[in-house]
């Protein structure tokens, strides 16, 4: 599905260094790291955002199709939330459908503005999903919710993401145990410049908040 075989200090980029990396079918990935190490760069040049990251640096299928969950939502303010998933091909249907799975089907004629934070990030999850992602990228989904609101988040992800076993998901996050309920596989990413400290699935013994802890330590 996805290939990162990056070396960006070689090729001149000011915070990616050395990354190798394959993503599969049915890979939930949480990617962790220090503040403003560089997480939603690789994420970015990854959703081909970047650049100054090559095709021979990250290598994607052809017919990959990518959803991005911002840290803003993104949504246009002038459109309603059913028009907002029209613009990305999404038919009325399949419109209905998602909002009902993300449980906005009450605010479909609404504005963004009209939205709290959480339905606005719940109705741009929704349209990340009307283009059928192969691959969901999430940057930092639960930032700035209270606690209640980042659970019911996480629980709606989980069950999104089991409702679709083959997509795959690389999930940016600051809080290890969002891991622990989301993903089966942890990257760390730490040092300057920025490179892979840590790929390696998770289990019960082997959790994101362990591992994390102890990756910590070591590189303080």
């Amino acid at each position: 599905m996805l290939e990162l075989q990056i070396d960006g200090q070689a090729s001149g980029h000011p915070i990616l260094g050395a990354i190798r990396a394959r993503v599969a079918a049915g890979d939930r990935i949480c990617l962790l790291g220090p503040s403003g190490v560089g997480k939603t760069t690789l994420l970015n040049g990854i959703a081909g955002l970047d650049r100054r990251l090559s095709g021979r640096m990250i290598k994607r299928s052809s017919e990959l199709r990518v959803g991005y969950l911002f840290q803003e939502h993104r949504l246009l303010p002038w459109r309603s939330v059913r028009q907002n998933l029209a613009m990305v091909g999404a038919r009325n249907d399949e419109i209905d459908r998602l909002l009902a799975q993300v449980g906005l089907v009450e605010v479909a004629e609404a504005l963004p503005d009209q939205l709290s934070l959480g339905m606005a990030r719940r109705a741009a999850l929704a349209r990340s999903l009307a283009i059928k992602p192969d691959l969901l990228l999430l940057d930092e989904p639960f930032a700035s919710l209270d606690p209640d609101r980042a659970a019911e988040l996480r629980s709606l992800i989980t069950r999104l993401l089991d409702a679709h076993p083959r997509m795959a998901m690389i999930c940016v996050t600051h809080d290890a145990r969002d891991a622990d309920q989301l993903a089966n596989r942890l990257w760390y990413l730490d040092g300057a410049p920025a490179e892979l400290q840590w790929d390696q699935p998770l289990s019960a013994v082997a959790s994101a908040s362990r591992i994390s802890e102890q990756l910590r330590h070591l590189s303080g």
